[in-house]
């Protein structure tokens, strides 16, 4: 087949490493890939890095000029299929289809369980224009299902599928070493785009009330709100006891240098990649059951779970974790059995696979039936 995925934000996080994985993960499996997305962005910096065919398009916002480009592009190079991955380009690609003879099919993957809109021209959007729409967990099909009226049959759940072979437990004492981590210290770790919603100023005020003089956290991550932590830090007199990491290629090996992993999440999840990372590193995690997280983990089994913004239960949770080595060490073998046999990368590219080839099948004007 060949795919074109389509992304306008600028910004990067899970969702377009997912896209980066899937697009490299399908090129290995015989079929031609292409990415549009926003000059300047950052997806579009890491996928020519990567050696894959991507081009910047105006597609940044929502414009005659970014719709012209899309219709161009498109008219230009017959695909099977576009799978959209926000709101602009699904926007964008979708009108830009209405103007083509021969349109090819359209997959929205839905990355975050924000609410979606119920006007006519989302409906429109979501159940005409679109042949199918991927989410990127169950209780995020299921919010389109009942909350705004979409038919099940059109809705598949996919969850990012990560690689077990680069996440595995590693040796903590060499990993801190290769970090330059003091090993004399134990580790609770965030790894996560800086956004308010991954909720790092609570895991703060929650590190604040440990008074473990000997437990360090790290963050792991850029973004946004890169000032404000830092001003947090401040606040809470943690500048010795925090390490702001910035963004890292190798976070495996941050990972495994951690004893705990921790993302205090309250909006717009999926199933994290981070959260799945961190499983199949052996970590015991302490989470919110937000979005889909609960799909990944389980409460006392897999993980320790605890109810959004509140710093004092996210504190409670860690002590519990710090003072029982056992029950860390159980959590984190559990959580590294339900990851490895539930969200492997090719298990997700199966399923997207599946879900490209049967879009583009049945799409009336499909490309792939003129041939």
């Amino acid at each position: 087949m060949r795919i074109v995925h389509t992304e306008a934000s600028n910004g990067w996080g899970g969702q377009e490493i997912r896209i980066l994985n899937e697009t490299q993960g399908m090129i290995a499996r015989g079929h031609e890939l292409f990415l549009l997305c926003a000059p300047h962005s950052r997806i579009y910096e890491e996928a020519r890095k990567r050696g894959l065919h991507a081009e910047a398009l105006p597609i940044g916002r929502k414009s005659l000029r970014g719709l012209c480009a899309m219709r161009r592009w498109l008219k230009n190079n017959p695909v099977d299929v576009v799978n959209t991955h926000s709101s602009t380009d699904s926007w964008l690609t979708a009108l830009a289809c209405t103007l083509l003879p021969n349109p090819p099919a359209i997959v929205r993957t839905r990355h975050i369980s924000a609410p979606v809109n119920n006007s006519l021209g989302t409906r429109w959007l979501y159940t005409r224009a679109t042949r199918h729409i991927v989410t990127t967990g169950e209780k995020l099909r299921e919010q389109l299902i009942n909350d705004n009226g979409y038919p099940a049959t059109q809705i598949t759940s996919v969850p990012t599928g990560i690689d077990t072979q680069r996440f595995s437990p590693g040796d903590k004492i060499a990993a801190r070493a290769q970090l330059g981590l003091d090993p004399s210290h134990h580790y609770i770790g965030i790894v996560a785009t800086l956004r308010s919603w991954k909720g790092h100023l609570h895991l703060l005020e929650a590190f604040a009330q440990l008074h473990a003089p000997d437990w360090r956290l790290l963050i792991v991550g850029d973004g946004p709100m890169r000032d404000v932590i830092k001003q947090r830090i401040v606040d809470l007199g943690l500048n010795e006891r925090v390490q702001m990491a910035g963004q890292q290629e190798n976070v495996e090996t941050w990972l495994q240098a951690l004893d705990i992993f921790c993302l205090p999440s309250y909006a717009n999840e999926g199933v994290p990649q981070a959260l799945l990372q961190a499983m199949l590193t052996a970590l015991p995690i302490v989470t919110t059951p937000v979005g889909s997280i609960t799909e990944a983990v389980t409460d006392a089994h897999s993980a320790l779970i605890v109810p959004p913004r509140q710093p004092g239960q996210l504190a409670s949770a860690l002590r519990t974790l710090i003072d029982d080595p056992a029950l860390a060490t159980r959590l984190g073998v559990a959580a590294q059995d339900v990851a490895a046999n539930n969200f492997g990368l090719i298990t997700m590219l199966s399923k997207m696979e599946s879900i490209f080839a049967r879009a583009s099948q049945e799409h009336p004007a499909s490309t792939m039936q003129g041939r």
